[in-house]
């Protein structure tokens, strides 16, 4: 398995930092008593950043990691069998 830093990281860092703004936003929105509609909406909205950051990262590894392992002649099957419990 990889552990360097790849083109796409910065960007999930990015995504997943206005995520948690978001979250923050959540929390204060309970605090403040608002609807349960309005509360679900807006989970939501964070659970499909949080959603949307994982599948990017994961489809960067498939993509630049596992290719790379495979043309280097090793077997990154057993590496994508565990990515993919994740997607």
């Amino acid at each position: 398995m990889t552990d360097s830093i790849h083109k796409s990281h910065p960007a999930i860092v990015k995504r997943l930092k206005r995520a948690q703004g978001h979250l923050a936003a959540v929390l204060s929105m309970f605090e403040a008593h608002r609807s349960c509609v309005d509360l679900a909406q807006q989970l939501h909205a964070v659970e499909s950043a949080i959603s949307s950051a994982k599948r990017e990262l994961i489809h960067d590894h498939i993509e630049h990691c596992l290719t790379d392992t495979a043309e280097a002649g090793h077997n990154s099957l057993a590496e994508l069998k565990q990515l993919a419990k994740y997607l």
